[in-house]
């Protein structure tokens, strides 16, 4: 899709988010029904979450609560919309979320990780009647989809893989306009020859989100 920018627009970064993180975390948000009525919990403090942030935000979520436990990840999220950050792990996040949940949980749960341990996260802080929408590759073949888990709380699954593409024209006026800055999720540049280095800087969580320049 052609935009209005010359190549060496400082709106680069900005603009690639939307060929992936940016639909992924905003199809997350859709999937889940994020409206101004619904509290929301982000699994995740990588590109994909702290864009489900961003996009809960834009769709008018007032809590946001972003699980997470990198620091200048969760500032980002933070920066991005989150009203609050549970850095705690296992059962104890589950109780934080509850907490701040006045104890009914999220009405929307956006898991953007993939492990299993993201999922049943996600299964205990989601509120009676909520939605789980995944968009991290699921990394496990079974989970709990039964009674009394879904069944009995009448939770809702949904997500999958994202159709970016028809979400552009929804998402890229506020890139254009500078009223959003997406592009903050690259926090290393890498020419071709080093995709490779780039590629094991994401994995060892030295880096956020990697932009390639040829």
């Amino acid at each position: 899709m052609k935009v209005p920018v010359p190549e060496d627009s400082a709106l680069l970064p900005s603009l690639l988010t939307l060929s992936d993180v940016f639909g992924t975390g905003y199809h997350a948000a859709v999937r889940a029904g994020v409206n101004p009525r619904t509290t929301v919990t982000v699994i995740g403090d990588g590109a994909v979450g702290l864009m489900a942030v961003l996009s809960a935000r834009r769709l008018g979520a007032e809590q946001i609560i972003l699980m997470g436990r990198h620091k200048a990840r969760t500032d980002l999220g933070l920066e991005f919309g989150a009203t609050d950050v549970v850095a705690e792990r296992g059962e104890e996040s589950v109780a934080r979320v509850r907490e701040l949940t006045g104890g009914d949980g999220s009405h929307a749960v956006l898991e953007a990780v993939g492990y299993r341990a993201a999922y049943d996260q996600a299964l205990g802080v989601v509120r009676a009647g909520g939605v789980i929408s995944r968009v991290g590759m699921p990394q496990y073949a079974e989970a709990s989809i039964g009674f009394p888990d879904f069944f009995r709380h009448n939770i809702t699954l949904t997500g999958g893989p994202a159709p970016v593409r028809a979400y552009i024209e929804t998402l890229l006026p506020a890139v254009l306009d500078g009223e959003v800055e997406p592009g903050k999720v690259f926090d290393r540049t890498v020419f071709l020859e080093d995709v490779p280095a780039g590629y094991r800087a994401m994995d060892d969580r030295k880096a956020l989100k990697v932009l390639v320049r040829p």
